[in-house]
């Protein structure tokens, strides 16, 4: 049986960026003993005959090509449009 201290708990929650209760630490704790317990259990298991799974849905992916589409609106154009340009860049207010 995997032993994990209430501090192991308190540092994964500060990692984690939790507040817990010391209930909530001693809860976390049995639960994460009980997952690495049963991690154990499926390490135990014989594979050796098994093919890896890689994909259960059958899909795949679908590439295309990287084209860019301008829309029949060129750089210039639409830099005219704006009121403020530097150095071929629209220049707009900082957001803060």
């Amino acid at each position: 049986m995997t032993q994990i201290s209430t501090d192991d708990v308190r540092y994964l929650a500060t990692l984690s960026s939790l507040q817990l209760e010391d209930e909530e630490v001693e809860a976390l704790r049995t639960d994460i003993e009980r997952i690495l317990d049963y991690v154990a259990q499926l390490g135990e298991l014989d594979t050796s005959g098994v093919e890896p799974t890689y994909q259960v849905t059958d899909l795949e992916n679908v590439w295309r090509e990287d084209i860019v589409n301008t829309y029949g609106v060129d750089r210039e154009a639409l830099l005219a449009l704006s009121a403020d340009i530097d150095t071929k860049q629209i220049k707009v207010p900082k957001v803060l």
